[in-house]
Parts: structure tokens; C-alpha cells; sequence
């Protein structure tokens, strides 16, 4: 990967945790006291960063993804449902619902002709798709790349119910707190700060071993190297 890419890469990476999780969480669970920001208004300031972002990084690429738009929809149904002062429940179910329906999908892709396990991981940005499918089609394993590719499909579906599993988990066990008291703004910016550690990286590791799985089996049905495969010059 060119340098440049790698440090655009991190950049983006940097700034998503910024605006998505460290600055909502610190105002959360820092000034939503009455001496500060109070409840309400700390709930939309803190949610104003990620909408923010969001509409900044879509008017830059002018590109438009369902995971974007359902990151959207998720940040204006928790600010939605708190500023409502609605039972915790629906956070809950809130929390759960956005991953288990990009699981939903991905699964469903399977049966159309745009599978989103390419988009995942089997995409010409990072793998030389090109060049795999001929050494495929030169080995005669064509179908029985299809089939690893399904399994890849299950394996990232997965992930994201797990995403969901683990998101109704830490909403029921931190949003204890009555909706629109200074507690529920702090318990929220804690759920949102914990949000990373406690279901981000079960779900990457899990995101890794598929895309290693995939690797693998890229090298076994078409003799390629890991070189040959990614895109790293």
C-alpha cells in the first residue's frame, strides 16, 4: 500500500474516532451536569459531531452507502428516543437493530448479483481481483471459490450479529438511569465511549479471520502468493 494511502488511511481512522466516539463521549459523560450543559442539550451536542461528520464526508466524496445511511438514521434515533425521554428499552433495541440488519442483508446479498462480502473484502481497492479470477478460471476452481466466498459471507454476517448481540447487552447493563436526567447522559456517553473496546474489536477479529480464511483459500485454489494478492506497492 502507498505511503500516502497509509497515511490518508490512518488520518480517516483517526478523525472517525474523534468525531464518532471520543468528543460525544467526553461531553456526555463530562457536561451534562446542570453546572454545564445539562441533559438535553448535552445529548445534542454530542449527537450534532457525528451528524456533522457525516454530512461533511458525504458533501467531500459525494458518495452515498447503506452503511452511512443507517449510521445516520442510528444517530438521529438515539438523540430521537433520549430527547423523547422514552424508556431505555428502545435504545436497546435501537443499538440492536442497525448491525443485525447489515447482517440480514449481507446474507440476502448472497442471493443477487452484488454479494457484499466484495464489498467487504473481496474488493479491487485492496485485492487484485483481476488477476485472481483469471489464475481461477486457469485452475479450474471457479466453483469452489464461490463456495469459500460463502462461507467468508457467514463468517462477516456473523460479526455483525454479534455487533447487535453485544450492542442490546451494553445498552440493557449501562442505561439504568430515568431518560433526561444528567445520570442517563453520562451512562449514555459511557455506553457510546465502551461502544470500541467491548464490541468494535470482538467484531474486527472476528472481520479478520474471515478475510484471513478468504486469503488462504485465494492461495490454495490459485497458487498465488499473499504478494500477488493485495495491493502493496
Amino acid at each position: 500500500m502507498p505511503e500516502q494511502a497509509r497515511k490518508k488511511q490512518q488520518h480517516g481512522v483517526v478523525v472517525n474516532l474523534l468525531f464518532n466516539i471520543i468528543i460525544p463521549t467526553l461531553i456526555l459523560t463530562k457536561l451534562s451536569s446542570e453546572l454545564y450543559l445539562g441533559p438535553r442539550y448535552s445529548i445534542v451536542i454530542a449527537l450534532a459531531f457525528p451528524l456533522a461528520f457525516g454530512v461533511y464526508d458525504f458533501i467531500k466524496t459525494r458518495r452515498a452507502n447503506i452503511f452511512a445511511v443507517l449510521g445516520f438514521i442510528s444517530v438521529l434515533l438515539t438523540g430521537g428516543i433520549s430527547l423523547l425521554e422514552l424508556d431505555a428499552e428502545y435504545i436497546a433495541i435501537k443499538e440492536a437493530s442497525i448491525p443485525a440488519i447489515i447482517g440480514i442483508a449481507t446474507l440476502f446479498s448472497l442471493y443477487t448479483p452484488y454479494p457484499l462480502i466484495k464489498t467487504f473484502l473481496f474488493n479491487d481497492e485492496v485485492i487484485y481481483t483481476d488477476k485472481i479470477s483469471t489464475a481461477l478460471h486457469e485452475h479450474g476452481n471457479t466453483t469452489l471459490f464461490d463456495m469459500a466466498l460463502r462461507n467468508a459471507t457467514y463468517l462477516v454476517a456473523f460479526s455483525f450479529f454479534l455487533s447487535a448481540t453485544l450492542n442490546y447487552i451494553l445498552a440493557k447493563v449501562l442505561l439504568v438511569s430515568p431518560p433526561g436526567t444528567a445520570e442517563y447522559s453520562a451512562e449514555l456517553g459511557k455506553m457510546t465511549g465502551l461502544s470500541f473496546p467491548v464490541i468494535a474489536l470482538p467484531c474486527t477479529l472476528v472481520m479478520l479471520g474471515a478475510l484471513f480464511y478468504l486469503v488462504k483459500q485465494i492461495e490454495k485454489l490459485t497458487g498465488l502468493s499473499f504478494d500477488d494478492i493485495f495491493r502493496i506497492h
